[in-house]
C-alpha cells in the first residue's frame, strides 16, 4: 500500500500546491514577505528544529511498527506539548487550562460527528443496504473502469454523511468479493478508496475535518466550505484520472515488486 500510493501522493501533492499558489495571487490583501538573509535563515531552522523531530517520530513509528496511526496522534500531542512547555517555554499553567479546555470543546464536536456516522452505519447494516450494494455492482464486473467509476460515485455519497473509519469497516469488506470476481487490483481498490474516503472529510454537510477548522479557526461554515472547493475539486479530478489509468497506481508496484 505505502509503495502503490507514492505516485498517488506526489500528484496530489503537487496538484493541491499549484491551486493554493493559484489561490493566494488571485486573492487580495496578500503581499510575499520579503527574503530573508541566510543567517537569518539558519536561525529559523535551528529555531525550529525541535517542531521538525515530529513529523520524523510519526513516520519513522509508523514505518516502524511502533505505534498505530491513532496512537501517533497520542505520542504527537504529547510531544508537541512537552516542547511547548519546557524548550520554547511558550505555554504556561493558565494557558495550557485553555488549550485543554479548547482540546475538549473540539474533540466533543468530533466525537458527536463520529457518534452521529456510527448510528448512520448501524442503520445501513439493519436496511441490508451492503447485500443491496452487492446485487448493483455485480453486474458491472465486466467492466472493471465502470465499476469503479460507480464505487467512487457511492463512496463519495457516503462520505458526506460517514466517517471514513465506519465507511472502510462496513463496506470494503463487502465490496472486495466484487472487486475480485473483476480482476481488479485489491492494493489499487484499496489506495482510491482511501483517498475517496479522505476527501468525504472535506465535504458537507458532515465534513469532520471542515468542523474541525470551524471550531478552532472560529469561521463559519460557509466561509470554509468556499475556501475548500477548490481543493475538493482538483481531489475529484484526480481520482477520476486514476479511474481512468490505474497503471498510475499500479506502475510502482511492478517497480518494487
Amino acid at each position: 500500500m505505502f509503495i502503490a500510493g507514492i505516485v498517488p501522493g506526489l500528484l496530489m501533492g503537487l496538484s493541491l500546491t499549484a491551486v493554493w499558489a493559484y489561490s493566494a495571487r488571485r486573492s487580495t490583501g496578500i503581499t510575499m514577505a520579503p527574503k530573508e538573509s541566510g543567517a537569518v535563515r539558519l536561525k529559523a531552522f535551528r529555531d525550529s528544529l525541535w517542531a521538525l523531530f515530529l513529523p520524523i517520530i510519526i513516520i519513522g513509528g509508523l514505518r516502524g511498527g511502533i505505534f498505530t496511526p491513532t496512537e501517533a496522534g497520542a505520542v504527537a500531542a504529547a510531544y508537541a506539548l512537552l516542547i511547548s512547555v519546557f524548550v520554547y517555554r511558550e505555554i504556561g499553567l493558565r494557558l495550557l487550562f485553555r488549550v485543554l479546555v479548547n482540546t475538549a470543546r473540539t474533540t466533543s464536536i468530533v466525537m458527536y460527528l463520529v457518534a452521529a456516522s456510527l448510528v448512520a452505519s448501524y442503520m445501513i447494516t439493519l436496511a441490508d443496504l451492503p447485500d443491496q450494494l452487492i446485487d448493483l455492482l455485480g453486474p458491472l464486473t465486466d467492466s472493471p473502469t465502470l465499476l469503479m467509476l460507480l464505487i467512487v460515485v457511492l463512496l463519495t455519497l457516503i462520505g458526506t454523511a460517514m466517517d471514513l473509519t465506519p465507511t472502510i469497516l462496513i463496506l470494503a469488506p463487502v465490496m472486495m468479493p466484487v472487486i475480485q470476481k473483476a480482476g481488479i487490483d485489491p492494493t489499487y481498490f484499496g489506495v482510491i478508496f482511501v483517498i475517496v474516503g479522505c476527501a468525504g472529510l472535506l465535504t458537507p454537510p458532515v465534513g469532520t475535518v471542515l468542523n474541525v477548522v470551524c471550531s478552532v479557526a472560529r469561521v463559519r461554515m460557509e466561509d470554509v466550505i468556499k475556501g475548500v472547493m477548490p481543493y475538493v475539486i482538483t481531489y475529484t479530478l484526480l481520482v477520476m484520472l486514476m479511474v481512468i489509468f490505474p497503471q498510475i497506481v499500479l506502475v510502482p508496484l511492478d517497480w518494487f515488486y
